[in-house]
């Protein structure tokens, strides 16, 4: 009986937080209410506060929530440059995998949430860098070293390897479509070959 209960409590909190999740993207901090939340996630508006004790704890926990999602990128680098695999054919697969996560338009709704919020958050959007972003970063980092002298050259950084390479990723793309409410401006074909030319470049300055 006790299970069954916790499985329903489990349930209620997990319908807010996708309430949350949608009603904070769409309507942003001040925008959202927690009457919207509750009708959204049909619950009453009681049982949100049961979970959640005002509109501040939610955000933060739907904003948390979501670091794991933005940390998976680090599975496809480990998935692209397994030691043996083909270094041009994974960089470019990293490259278009990575590139393509980043414009989902939920992923960029949520990355203007978090900047819009920096200055009344500043430690929320810090933990949500390091937490989410910040480790596949990190997981670049070593697999750049790993290859050190298997098909990259020896370098010093491969922080810095890992930082240009998603530089040569990120820098137009992402910020004309943070910027411009959208991420209709590029077909597949032109993030593909945006993604391809990133993989060129980094591979003739790190190339062994």
């Amino acid at each position: 009986m006790a299970a069954e209960e916790d499985g329903r409590t489990a349930r209620k909190r997990r319908q807010i937080l996708d309430a949350a999740h949608a009603v904070f993207l769409r309507n942003g901090y001040v925008g959202a209410s927690m009457d919207e939340v509750a009708a959204i996630a049909s619950v009453s508006k009681q049982t949100v506060y049961k979970h959640f004790s005002d509109k501040e704890q939610l955000f933060t926990t739907i904003i948390l929530d979501t670091t794991d999602q933005i940390a998976g990128l680090a599975k496809l680098v480990t998935a692209s440059l397994e030691d043996g695999h083909d270094l041009d054919e994974g960089l470019r697969q990293l490259a278009r995998a990575f590139l393509g996560a980043l414009m989902q338009p939920d992923v960029l709704r949520l990355r203007r949430l978090i900047i819009a919020e920096a200055d009344r958050f500043p430690d929320l959007g810090r933990t949500w860098y390091q937490q989410g972003f910040e480790r596949s970063l990190q997981t670049l980092a070593t697999a750049f070293g790993r290859l050190a002298g298997h098909g990259l050259r020896p370098m010093d950084d491969p922080q810095l390897a890992a930082d240009h390479f998603v530089g040569l990723l990120l820098w137009i793309p992402v910020n004309k479509v943070m910027f411009s409410g959208g991420g209709d401006h590029y077909t597949e074909a032109d993030l593909d070959r945006i993604a391809d030319a990133a993989a060129e470049a980094f591979l003739r300055a790190y190339g062994g």
